[in-house]
């Protein structure tokens, strides 16, 4: 069961998103309509994964997660939005948030992508993930003393993998290995790259182009 905050302006949305999550076992711990509501009942119901639509009336879903994470840098964010623009999803991927659905998914790829980004996982409606690593590939800085030089093969291969949002499960049986052996090689890579967690690790591997999916 994984605690649940879901953010959305619209009523009926609202309402339907709250009931799938229910009845999926998930606890609502709370619902907002707006930015001022969700950061005020924020804190008080301390959910692991936010539902936030990016579009809120009175400030964007892009400040309200900056705004989250830096409350309480634990959280998660997914993103459940209407949008489907490129420059929407990096601004979101950028201010912190794990995931990124549109609005059209199903019931549940939304119950899935919760359970997902509770655990760690970076989560992209389909399509969508490609359009996000190809900009930031474009965008990034080449350092002149690459961190990645620091990591085996196998991390470097694994991290390629995170970066695609596969989840460890998934990394896992690609590679025939163990799950536990696939979460000691993205904590090697953690400590040599000095990140706290998986949601800093995939940000970093999406700026410097780590997005080619091993065959």
């Amino acid at each position: 069961m994984v605690r649940v905050m879901v953010v959305d302006d619209h009523p009926m949305w609202r309402d339907a998103v709250e009931r799938d999550l229910q009845a999926a076992g998930h606890d609502v711990v709370a619902v907002a309509s707006n930015g001022r509501e969700a950061m005020a009942r924020f804190p008080a119901a301390a959910p692991q994964v936010v539902v936030l639509d990016l579009q809120l009336p009175d400030r964007s879903g892009v400040q309200v997660t900056s705004m989250m994470l830096e409350h309480d840098p634990t959280a998660r964010v997914l993103i459940l939005s209407a949008s489907g623009e490129q420059a929407d999803v990096l601004e979101a991927i950028k201010a912190g948030a794990t995931g990124y659905l549109v609005k059209s998914a199903s019931s549940a790829e939304l119950i899935d992508a919760v359970t997902r980004v509770a655990d760690g996982d970076t989560v992209f409606t389909p399509g969508l993930a490609g359009l996000v690593l190809g900009e930031f590939r474009r965008i990034a800085d080449g350092p002149a003393d690459d961190p990645r030089d620091q990591l085996t093969e196998r991390e470097t291969e694994i991290l390629k993998m995170v970066a695609t949002g596969m989840s460890y499960k998934q990394i896992a049986a690609r590679l025939v290995l163990s799950h536990r052996t696939v979460q000691n090689h993205v904590q090697n890579t953690l400590r040599k790259l000095q990140m706290n967690n998986r949601v800093q690790l995939t940000r970093w591997a999406i700026e410097h182009g780590l997005d080619e999916d091993p065959a």
